[in-house]
């Protein structure tokens, strides 16, 4: 089978039917709508340092293979901080921008990222990113790869490792009070506590699909959105145009809680559900109660899967605090291709001493378990 390599700028130039084919329908963040979604309603723009190559394979007319890729002006929303390997670059007089980026952006979640249906498609898109680095760009990069991409990549890609805290019904609770009677009752009172404050505060909740919600909740969730940017003096780049795009493209994908006192929504979580997996993506408040956050981000959303039938939550990167409330370490990982022979080489040794550091790491924490009996 000879392979015709095309690199696309913009998703709307090709059939979603023919790249959700492709993408599955078990990873919302992989999908047509969603991807196209970012690009059509300003979320992704090359002055923000996105600029998209989508990268497809086709066979004749039929596409076979695809990888969301974005030329990178900087780091910026990748979640796999490579900081320092630009800083080093400059050093030594070269440049690190442009580099590409295989990966969904603002989204440090793991799925598919090399789009194919057979094994030697996915590694002819390995090659083909391999082959695009040099004169075009310093690196190629594959960030949040499911882990039966790895046969896909040779050795000259650097692995890289990071921790992530997720919740799995290993022990097929029923409902939230099964939960918490798995764990010792250190965990389970402290919950309890901090979910008892929140009610006692007259803080009710909502939760919706994007087909349920209104207008109004779409706002008031994106105008939580910006209130935590502006807290923590970060560029927001979700528009609520966007939004209401996946409100309209993927409606029973989009799941939305809202917190509420005396009528007025006051915190919202934004996630997106999978097949079996429901993810936390973005939470905000406009008023300050204890526990609040822990409620709107996590107790509702295990709610939302045990009452759904979800066997996965995987509320966003980083946070140790979430280990106490059930969301036990996960590995995540990334390959990296550096053109550069003489940098790629000194960062393979520096990958293998932070991918030693990283699994030590996830394992002292899960001799922290707050279960009974650790479930994995």
């Amino acid at each position: 089978m000879t392979l015709r390599v095309r690199w696309i700028e913009r998703l709307a130039d090709i059939d979603a039917v023919a790249w959700d084919a492709l993408a599955g329908d078990a990873h919302p963040f992989t999908r047509h709508a969603f991807l196209s979604g970012l690009e059509s309603t300003g979320c992704i723009q090359p002055r923000m340092g996105w600029t998209p190559r989508h990268l497809t394979l086709w066979n004749s007319g039929d596409l076979v293979g695809a990888a969301p890729c974005y030329a990178k002006a900087n780091s910026h929303g990748e979640f796999v901080f490579d900081h320092a390997w630009a800083h080093a670059y400059a050093r030594y007089g070269l440049d690190y921008f442009p580099k590409l980026l295989c990966a969904v952006p603002y989204s440090p979640v793991t799925g598919p990222r090399l789009l194919a249906r057979d094994a030697a498609t996915r590694r002819a898109l390995v090659e083909v990113l391999r082959e695009a680095c040099g004169d075009a760009y310093s690196s190629a990069h594959v960030n949040f790869h499911v882990a039966a991409d790895d046969e896909s990549f040779d050795a000259d890609w650097l692995e890289r490792l990071d921790v992530q805290y997720h919740w799995q019904n290993t022990a097929d609770w029923p409902d939230f009070d099964a939960f918490l009677a798995a764990m010792d009752h250190k965990h389970r009172k402290n919950i309890r506590q901090e979910r008892a404050k929140v009610a006692r505060a007259g803080i009710a909740f909502r939760v919706v699909h994007g087909d349920e919600a209104s207008d109004a909740d779409l706002e008031a969730m994106h105008h939580f959105y910006l209130q935590t940017f502006a807290e923590y003096g970060n560029r927001p780049a979700i528009t609520l145009g966007f939004l209401r795009h996946l409100a309209r493209t993927m409606p029973r994908s989009l799941v939305i809680v809202l917190a509420e006192r005396d009528g007025r929504p006051i915190a919202g979580a934004l996630c997106l559900r999978g097949a079996d997996t429901l993810y936390g993506r973005y939470w905000g408040g406009v008023e300050q109660h204890p526990g609040l956050h822990f409620e709107t981000c996590y107790y509702q959303g295990l709610d939302y899967c045990l009452r759904e039938g979800l066997r996965r939550f995987e509320p966003g990167a980083q946070g140790e605090h979430k280990l106490s409330r059930g969301f036990l370490p996960s590995l995540v990982r990334s390959r990296h291709w550096i053109a550069e022979p003489a940098f790629r080489e000194a960062l393979a040794g520096w990958c293998a001493d932070e991918r030693d550091a990283i699994t030590a790491y996830a394992r002292h924490l899960r001799a922290s378990s707050p279960f009974r009996e650790t479930h994995a």
